[in-house]
């Protein structure tokens, strides 16, 4: 399985926001930039499968982004244990759902992706592991995701994604 970590795209500020922060949306250019990041995903070797986003409306229109981009037919499912507060752990009982050949793209947010990805590769969340916004990583496993089995096949920031769609 490999499985994506996908940080949304840049939202409005907070301090502006007047909402609801789980209401709190993409800007125009940042949905841009989300965009033109996801179409440098299409330049690494993946196939997505399944599509998961947190329930918050940037993860959500970053993930509704991707979608288009990939012109996937799976529509965006949400996931609970994709939310800020989520503990990271929890994401291996979603993905264990999974079969073991899908490529499982989920979108979520920080601190909770890079201590996920923590957990994933070292079997605990690892100090200086995180990811700017609309900036990826896919992490890899043989079987079924385990703590600490996971194998990091890249990790990429949003410019060098947005470079790649030029290639």
């Amino acid at each position: 399985m490999d499985c994506v970590l996908f940080r949304h795209g840049i939202a409005v500020a907070r301090e502006v926001w007047d909402g609801q922060e789980a209401e709190r949306p993409l800007t125009p250019k940042g949905a841009e930039k989300t965009r033109q990041a996801a179409a440098g995903l299409l330049r690494v070797d993946i196939t997505p499968t399944h599509l998961l986003s947190s329930p918050f409306i940037r993860a959500l229109e970053t993930a509704k982004v991707i979608r288009q981009v990939f012109r996937l037919r799976a529509d965006v499912q949400l996931c609970d244990e994709l939310l800020p507060d989520a503990p990271p752990d929890k994401l291996f009982t979603v993905l264990a759902g999974f079969p073991e050949d899908a490529c499982v793209v989920c979108v979520g947010h920080e601190p909770h992706l890079g201590e996920a990805a923590g957990i994933m590769l070292f079997a605990k969340p690892t100090p200086g592991l995180s990811l700017k916004k609309a900036g990826a990583c896919c992490i890899q496993f043989e079987k079924s995701p385990k703590a600490g089995q996971g194998a990091l096949r890249w990790w990429l920031t949003p410019a060098q994604l947005r470079s790649l769609r030029k290639g």
